[in-house]
């Protein structure tokens, strides 16, 4: 049976398939090669299999070999392997639903795209939930680190810029009340998980949680270390305050699947609440008592 031509239109969308499938199947095969975790391995072979069997149905109707994007299998492969496994592969997943492949229409010319259509909505998503990755375990130590550090110290040096007005004074503060709040939220963490049975893990979560609360410290203090107006240092820690939010709720947004502008917007009023309250305290100290610095 000779094959109806394709419109021009559905050609040039499998073209655009194409180069997806093949793209991402050199991604999947590289970074397969690279896990040492044998079962993760496993997976993505299977699913860079899955992306050149794609490819090859494509092919058979294009009747046109097309390449690669390189600068799309260098990025995805580094930003999987700095970023961890399981967010590269997610973005990489939402990165292909922008290329807005109309899989409905083209099964109107090729029964075999609603097929492949399902495969890359349902059967990708259930193997790429079968990858374990320990950073993801902790993902919630590392987020109690984040929030409790933007909201305390922020709040800390909100209030100590209008009490002292001095950025020096302001930051040996802040670094104080860091490192205080850093060690203390480490012994939070590893006591709550050994009380509740996590023994194997208490300490790794203690480690993260430190570690993302100093992270977040760091970014805080430095304005007041950098600039001579303590103003001037509040206004670009609280930026920065924006900015680590902002990074870390899109990181959790693509790595476990929530939404992204609600978390955004729900830490971003808390700490800034947080920060204005603090801010009429330091304010409401001076007056009271006095303070001249």
């Amino acid at each position: 049976m000779e094959r109806k031509p394709l419109s021009p239109e559905t050609r040039k969308q499998l073209i655009v398939a194409q180069r997806t499938e093949i793209t991402e199947h050199h991604i999947y095969k590289r970074l397969a090669k690279r896990i040492k975790d044998k079962k993760n391995a496993q997976v993505l072979e299977q699913i860079a299999e899955d992306e050149l069997r794609h490819y090859n149905i494509w092919k058979k109707y294009t009747d046109r070999e097309v390449t690669p994007s390189k600068w799309e299998i260098k990025k995805f492969y580094w930003i999987a392997q700095i970023f961890g496994l399981t967010f590269g592969i997610k973005l990489l997943e939402k990165s292909e639903e922008r290329a807005q492949i109309n899989y409905h229409e083209i099964g109107k010319e090729i029964p075999e795209a609603i097929q492949i259509g399902k495969e890359e909505n349902e059967h990708e998503d259930r193997l790429i939930a079968m990858i374990h990755e320990e950073k993801l375990e902790y993902i919630g130590s590392i987020v109690l680190g984040l929030n409790d550090a933007l909201v305390e110290i922020l709040g800390t040096l909100a209030g100590l810029t209008f009490a002292l007005q001095n950025t020096k004074l302001v930051a040996l503060a802040g670094i104080i009340a860091g490192i205080a709040g850093a060690l203390s939220m480490s012994s939070s963490e590893y006591l709550s998980n050994k009380s509740e049975g996590n023994n194997d893990g208490a300490m790794k979560s203690a480690f993260f949680t430190g570690i993302a609360y100093l992270v977040a410290v760091v970014f805080l203090v430095a304005p007041y270390l950098i600039f001579v107006s303590p103003f001037t240092a509040l206004g670009v820690a609280v930026f920065d305050s924006i900015l680590v939010v902002f990074f870390y709720s899109y990181y959790i947004s693509v790595a476990n699947d929530q939404p992204f502008r609600k978390r955004f917007t729900e830490m971003v009023v808390l700490s800034t609440v947080v920060g204005l309250i603090s801010f009429g305290l330091g304010y409401l100290v001076r007056v009271m008592f006095g303070i001249e610095v």
